[in-house]
């Protein structure tokens, strides 16, 4: 009889110990608090960035500050609810989603629902703010080639053929991004896609065939259109033309370079002043650099770099568990971190040609902040299945990760 009573016991005790662990949360820690640093200072220099703007366009001040905290709560919201959908549920959806961002890029196309901002028809008018479609389109394409490579991974490794069908899907996708148009979307779409199918095991030969492709496509195209080609001029010289085509990239240089070691303090950038144009967008980040100097940009690089570290770390926690999918979905948000970061500031350094890229988390932009947020859940859901599936290689400091109830 006590027998019985001890198996019964164990078994409730199991039970309710399997029970709340299906409602726990295994959340990476680090990961939240740094992405909330960037939100925070995203805050504070969107504001700084933009009161002046915001008093003479709107007379208030601090319009883009409620802009942005606005965002900031909505995309913690998007965030929250994708650590609550099972990611297999993006992998059985990921053809549907690819019919899905097609859909969005050639509706935007349409007059009289696309929005036409600066001589781009990029944005859907959705009440209190406009979308950019191509920031969802791009993680739904993603998801498509994350789902494909793991369909098709052996064939991957083997033949060219099977690289032939996420190339069309690049191609029709970078060709109605580039109708919008929107060069610097369709570069980043591209370099993130060709990082994922060489960690999906193309061959390096297609591989380099590839990347070749790509840059000779990419270079067509800049050289079919003027304005592009004045971008890439001022980028060699900016200073050739610094009232003309160079302008915004000049002043840029010059909020980095009054910014030296230690900055101009707070709210004591000049160029901001109606000097420096997109300073709270595009070009927040030399705004930073004038206001907080070397020290501050080296923090901030800090943070991205916590960023990219952690998110790849999940991804390799997934391939330890054997979740391939969630692997590549993870791999994907770490390598378009890391890349239109150093875009962005290679833009605002005069390193790179101009294009219209935030940074990401933290530039004003409602739609990019919101995508990249929900985004973040996603890689935060694969941390818990990974978690759990009791095959990963959990992180050992206590402090890295965490359990909440939910």
């Amino acid at each position: 009889m006590s027998a019985v009573i001890s198996n019964t016991s164990s078994s409730m005790s199991a039970y309710g110990r399997s029970n709340l662990r299906s409602r726990t949360l295994q959340m990476d820690m680090l990961l939240i608090m740094v992405v909330a640093a960037i939100l925070l200072v995203s805050a504070v220099m969107v504001t700084s960035a933009s009161i002046s703007i915001a008093s003479k366009e709107t007379g208030d001040a601090f319009y883009y500050l409620k802009r942005q905290l606005v965002f900031i709560s909505l995309g913690a919201i998007a965030c929250m609810i994708a650590t609550r959908i099972p990611t297999r549920l993006w992998e059985r959806l990921h053809v549907p989603l690819l019919l899905a961002a097609a859909a969005m890029l050639v509706i935007v196309l349409i007059p009289g629902i696309g929005a036409t901002v600066n001589g781009s028809r990029r944005w859907v008018r959705m009440g209190f703010m406009n979308f950019q479609v191509s920031e969802l389109a791009r993680v739904f394409v993603l998801t498509y080639i994350a789902g494909y490579i793991v369909h098709r991974q052996k064939e991957l490794k083997e033949t060219f053929k099977a690289t032939a069908v996420p190339l069309i899907v690049l191609s029709v996708a970078a060709m109605l991004l580039l109708l919008e148009p929107d060069f610097g979307a369709t570069a980043v779409l591209m370099a993130t896609a060709v990082g994922l199918l060489f960690l999906g095991g193309m061959r390096l030969r297609y591989f380099f065939i590839l990347v070749a492709g790509a840059g000779a496509l990419m270079g067509l195209v800049a050289i079919a259109a003027p304005y592009r080609m004045k971008r890439l001029v001022g980028c060699i010289d900016p200073w050739a033309d610094p009232f003309g085509s160079c302008y915004q990239l000049v002043q840029s240089e010059i909020a980095i370079g009054r910014g030296e070691w230690l900055g101009v303090g707070l709210g004591s950038s000049v160029q901001k002043l109606f000097y420096l144009p997109e300073a709270h967008t595009d070009f927040v980040f030399a705004v930073i650099a004038e206001e907080f100097g070397f020290v501050g940009v080296l923090c901030l690089l800090c943070l991205y770099g916590v960023v990219v570290w952690r998110v790849l770390r999940i991804a390799r926690m997934a391939a330890e568990a054997n979740m391939v999918f969630q692997a590549f979905i993870a791999a994907s948000f770490g390598i378009w971190m890391g890349l239109q970061t150093f875009i962005n500031i290679g833009v605002n350094m005069g390193l790179l040609p101009t294009k219209g890229l935030t940074l990401p988390m933290l530039s004003n932009g409602g739609s990019s902040l919101l995508v990249a947020l929900a985004w973040l859940g996603v890689v935060l859901r694969i941390h818990h299945e990974a978690s759990l599936s009791g095959r990963a290689a959990l992180p050992k400091s206590s402090a890295s990760s965490s359990k909440v109830k939910t």
